[in-house]
């Protein structure tokens, strides 16, 4: 269906990527991998046509249709959500018209034995049967099915995209891509603004009605749920395996140690023919032999080992003080703003180790509760923090509340003190802040990047109640692996807040669930709890 051929992208000097070819056939499902800066969202650009590759070409048929949903968009903020995924129906906007068009025509002639006139009733017949194929006048349902399963509800409908969060435009966006139903989707990071909920339905709509996709995620559950093929770039080059992502990390650690035991016997194979070359360079009787072993040396072609990123996160958080046996008790808490209420009657308590998930549909409250757990807001009802209790809180615009002007370095050596302050370089090193990096201005910095230093600025503090708020937006997996390592031997008490079933698996021990203006208390881990709530909904059918 579409063919990439002998692809090659030059960014300066070396070459991101050269030799790729590929083929992505009707039902293909291809998770794009690859660590950061390895060419993945340039590769998505190039099949979307909004790149060209240095050389090399795309080929398709020119009946496929391709929809890209990019990680950043230029939104709109003339229409309502309900006019604006409408947008998403031009093409059958049009269509009616033509057939309106011609229905006025066939009504305004008179010349009814002509040949014009039977055409013209072939050409309306064949337009309208096209027309009820494609579903004719019946979009509004299935708008409204594609909305509320992103999130929606009917109240949103009328009400103009300008009042959503940036978040909530992109789903929008992301409606009007689904609805639009391409033959290619490539999809860039898009269950980053998405509630869990959300996701599964993203999740079930793309494994059902999807034609082909190739996708860019760090959600490794969202990958694996979808995708039946993994293709990574590393070292400049692609390799594709049929296989989804969990098989994929298998697989390849194969093929590295393969590449490593070829590369040991390429480097001993080497080493040999040298110091033959060298032992009898000069023995007349042997100089035959020597010529063959040099033109032997020229014709290896060096193995290439698979880069390995070795610079990953090692996160300690500092030992925990002791405090209270409840950091928080909440009693009949209540969060209203004038007549909405966001939730109420609100009764928990949080005992002192525990680790556990606030989830729920955006909107829902979760971050509201956090705010009053902080004292950043006023609300109604109870709620204690324990003896001896102290706070780090990573909020989802954390990484945004940074001064740009500073450097990486300087960010953090304002927040150290005492002898801590010796060890900033050691510390900036093991978040990938290494050598010239640290004297990066931060408005440099990408999303990632930026979190990864909010990430330090809270590790300098001494705390014993963590709550992150979205901690593994922009992280990429091996970051998440080593962050979620990192809470998991925190010896104080966790609340995290959080979309990615992958992070929290393992993590936590509770749940409370944020919907409907209350939160539930669901005792286990989060896939006990979508468990629960799969069965909770097929009993409400």
């Amino acid at each position: 269906m579409v063919s990439v051929d002998n692809l090659k992208v030059e960014f300066g000097v070396v070459p991101l990527f050269e030799d790729v070819s590929y083929v992505i056939n009707k039902r293909d499902r291809i998770a794009l991998v690859g660590k950061n800066g390895a060419g993945k969202s340039t590769m998505l650009k190039i099949l979307a046509g909004l790149q060209a590759p240095t050389s090399g070409v795309v080929a398709m048929p020119k009946e496929i249709t391709v929809g890209y949903l990019p990680q950043v968009m230029i939104l709109t903020d003339t229409r309502t959500v309900m006019e604006e995924a409408e947008m998403a129906f031009e093409h059958t906007f049009e269509m009616q018209e033509r057939i309106n068009r011609l229905n006025q025509e066939l009504a305004d002639r008179t010349d009814y034995e002509s040949e014009d006139y039977h055409k013209l009733i072939d050409t309306f017949t064949h337009e309208n049967e096209r027309f009820q194929m494609m579903g004719g006048m019946n979009y509004q349902a299935e708008i409204e099915r594609t909305l509320m399963g992103l999130g929606f509800s009917r109240n949103d409908f009328n009400r103009p995209t300008s009042e959503f969060s940036g978040g909530w435009r992109m789903r929008i966006e992301l409606a009007k891509l689904l609805l639009r139903r391409p033959d290619v989707l490539l999809l860039d990071e898009p269950t980053n603004h998405l509630d869990i909920e959300s996701i599964q339905w993203l999740e079930n709509f793309l494994k059902v009605n999807a034609g082909a996709v190739v996708l860019v995620s760090h959600d490794r559950a969202f990958i694996n749920n979808v995708t039946n093929r993994t293709i990574e770039i590393s070292c400049g080059r692609i390799y594709d395996y049929k296989v989804a992502y969990d098989e994929f990390v298998v697989l390849r650690k194969e093929r590295r140690e393969q590449q490593l035991r070829a590369y040991e016997n390429q480097q001993k194979q080497i080493q040999d023919t040298e110091d033959f070359i060298e032992r009898f360079r000069y023995k007349a009787t042997k100089a035959v032999q020597v010529q063959s072993r040099i033109k032997q040396l020229e014709k290896i072609v060096p193995i290439e080992i698979d880069e390995e990123d070795n610079s990953a996160l090692r996160l300690k958080f500092p030992p925990a003080m002791r405090s209270g046996d409840y950091p928080i008790i909440c009693e009949d808490v209540k969060k209203a703003y004038g007549a909405q209420v966001v939730f109420h009657d609100v009764n928990l308590t949080i005992k002192r180790g525990e680790k556990v998930a606030f989830v729920g549909k955006n909107g829902e409250g979760k971050s509201t509760l956090v705010k009053c757990i902080m004292d950043e807001i006023p609300f109604e009802g109870k709620l204690t923090v324990g003896h001896n209790v102290q706070i780090g809180y990573f909020a989802q615009n954390q990484a945004q509340l940074l001064d740009e002007n500073k450097t990486v370095f300087d960010t953090i050596d304002y927040v150290a003190k005492g002898d801590i302050r010796l060890k900033i370089r050691d510390i900036l090193g093991a978040f990938m802040f290494g050598g010239e990096a640290s004297d990066k201005k931060v408005k440099v910095l990408s999303g990632g990047e930026r979190s990864r230093l909010a990430m330090i600025k809270l590790l300098l503090e001494p705390v014993n109640f963590l709550i992150l708020d979205e901690p593994t937006n922009h992280l990429d997996m091996r970051s998440k692996d080593v962050l979620k390592e990192a809470i998991r031997e925190f010896d104080g008490t966790v609340v995290v807040v959080s979309h990615d079933r992958e992070f929290l698996d393992g993590l936590v021990t509770k749940v409370y669930e944020f919907g409907g203006g209350v939160v539930r208390e669901h005792m286990g881990g989060i896939y006990d709890f979508l468990q629960k709530k799969k069965i909770e909904s097929l009993n409400e059918l």
